[in-house]
């Protein structure tokens, strides 16, 4: 599942980016990514599909992208969150959500880090630590 961006993820295409996924992802496999917090699980099976097949991030690092980028659309949809830029130093691709309480969260770090893991990552909790309600939640917890 490779898609090929015309430009560098950036805050305004993200949301495209996420919705090009969520197209590719029915397209090819029948996922049905609906935004809601229960799909992360199909995006961590994905995920888990292409280390199963040998995949490498470098290999699938569009999809991955892609797969973050859904992630964090998560986040903004139900955590109130905005996408920003952030130092290139501190992320693989210097996008991160930022919530409403300052917090940065790191859901494109979050996805190859489940490829590069497994089921040591995951995404869901990664995720439900951001979401409102969560007291455990840590700053920027991509790595």
């Amino acid at each position: 599942m490779q898609l090929h961006f015309n430009h560098p993820p950036e805050p305004d295409s993200a949301p495209r980016i996420a919705a090009a996924i969520v197209v590719a992802a029915a397209d090819i496999s029948g996922a049905r990514l609906d935004y809601s917090p229960a799909s992360i699980d199909v995006v961590q099976d994905i995920v888990d599909g292409f280390r199963t097949d040998g995949a490498t991030g470098q290999e699938m690092a569009e999809s991955l992208v892609a797969f973050g980028c859904y992630v964090g659309e998560i986040l903004i949809r139900h955590a109130g969150g905005v996408w920003r830029r952030t130092p290139e130093a501190l992320t693989a691709v210097p996008l991160v959500v930022e919530l409403p309480d300052e917090r940065e969260c790191d859901p494109i770090g979050w996805v190859f880090h489940r490829l590069e893991h497994g089921a040591d990552v995951s995404i869901r909790d990664r995720c439900a630590t951001a979401l409102p309600g969560d007291p455990s939640a840590t700053e920027t917890a991509g790595a």
